[in-house]
């Protein structure tokens, strides 16, 4: 998949077309119409300004198509998740019958809307 794939990926999930793309990002229509064709690789121009204009959208994953460490998925480990538990229940009083109904639970996906009528799916990792 090459970068103008991917450009079109972002299009589609944000139900834009060509021109109103442009316009989004602040550059010429015939700047993302010839990207789109293959004419032309963006600029370092229009990279930047369609990561200031979609700030969700990894650099490292339009350039490459991977995602990068820090855009994972994960939002706790379950190290974070136990080291906060033993923290919480240090400092406060705490029903412990609460605490252990808090400990037996386990995420198994979390799901964020958004306006745009986009979505993204978190599961935890297992480790």
């Amino acid at each position: 998949m090459e970068i103008k794939d991917r450009l079109r990926m972002i299009m589609d999930s944000h139900k834009l077309n060509a021109g109103s793309f442009a316009d989004r990002i602040g550059v010429q229509r015939s700047n993302v119409s010839h990207v789109l064709s293959g004419r032309n690789k963006p600029s370092f121009d229009f990279v930047e300004k369609l990561l200031q204009a979609f700030p969700r959208v990894s650099a490292e994953w339009l350039f490459t198509g991977r995602q990068s460490k820090s855009d994972s998925n994960d939002l706790f480990t379950a190290q974070d998740v136990v080291s906060l538990t033993q923290s919480l229940s240090k400092q406060s009083s705490v029903d412990s019958s609460l605490l252990a109904v808090v400990t037996e639970k386990r995420i198994v996906k979390t799901i964020i809307f958004y306006e745009d009528f986009t979505f993204d799916v978190f599961l935890p990792s297992e480790k």
